[in-house]
C-alpha cells in the first residue's frame, strides 16, 4: 500500500462507510455530511464552516444525483475561495456491503479503488504538505479517550466543561462532544486545547 496523501486541506463526504475509506488514504481531517441530514442540522453546517475557514475543504461526494443534490448545497452554504470540488467517475456497479446496486446502480466513493480517489483528490487541487513533521503526520490527534480524561465527555460535569469550552471557542453551546473533537482536530492541538482547558 502507497504511503498515505498528507492534505492541508478537510475532506467532506457522504456517509461513515465514505469517511472509512477515504482515511485509509490520507492524512487529513475527514468529515461527514450525513446524507441528507446536513441540508437540516445547522450546528454541522456552521462547523463545516468553521473548520473551511480554517484549513480549506475539499468536497467529494458520490456521482450520483443524490450526490449532486448535497454538493450543489454546499457550494451555496459555504464560501467559493475555501472549497475545492473533487470528482469521482461514473462505475458501474455495488459496493460489497450492499445487497443491491443504488438507486442509478453507480458506485459511491466508499466503492472507490484507491487510486481512483488519490487522482480525484490530486485533480481537485488538494493542497500536499511535504517535508514537514514526516514522521510523525500532521500532528498527534486527540481520541475520544483523551476527552473523557479532559474531563470533556463521559463524566460528571462534562457537559458543563464542554459547555464552557465551547463558549470560549464561539461554538453553539448544543455541539456534541464528538462535533467538538472534530473541530479541534481540525483546526487546533493538543497543546492549545490544555491551554483552553486550565483557562476553563
Amino acid at each position: 500500500m502507497s504511503e498515505k496523501l498528507r492534505i492541508r486541506e478537510a475532506i467532506l463526504v457522504e456517509g461513515r462507510y465514505d469517511v472509512n475509506t477515504v482515511r485509509q488514504l490520507v492524512d487529513t481531517v475527514v468529515l461527514e455530511t450525513g446524507g441528507f441530514r446536513i441540508f437540516n442540522d445547522y450546528d454541522r453546517l456552521q462547523l463545516i464552516r468553521r473548520i473551511a475557514s480554517a484549513r480549506g475543504l475539499i468536497i467529494l461526494t458520490d456521482s450520483d444525483g443524490a450526490g449532486f443534490v448535497i454538493r450543489n448545497y454546499l457550494k451555496g452554504a459555504l464560501q467559493k475561495e475555501q472549497v475545492k470540488q473533487a470528482y469521482i467517475p461514473d462505475i458501474s456497479g455495488k459496493e460489497a456491503r450492499k445487497r443491491k446496486n443504488s438507486k442509478e446502480g453507480k458506485l459511491g466513493v466508499e466503492g472507490m479503488r484507491p487510486d481512483v480517489l488519490r487522482k480525484a483528490l490530486l485533480d481537485a487541487g488538494a493542497t500536499i504538505l511535504d517535508g514537514e513533521k514526516k514522521d510523525s503526520g500532521l500532528k498527534t490527534w486527540i481520541s475520544k479517550a483523551d476527552f473523557v480524561s479532559y474531563g470533556l465527555s463521559g463524566g460528571q460535569g462534562s457537559a458543563e466543561r464542554r459547555k464552557k469550552l465551547l463558549n470560549q471557542l464561539a461554538l453553539p453551546e448544543h455541539m456534541t462532544a464528538n462535533a467538538l473533537l472534530e473541530y479541534i482536530n481540525a483546526v487546533s492541538d493538543r497543546e492549545t486545547l490544555e491551554s483552553l482547558l486550565k483557562n476553563l
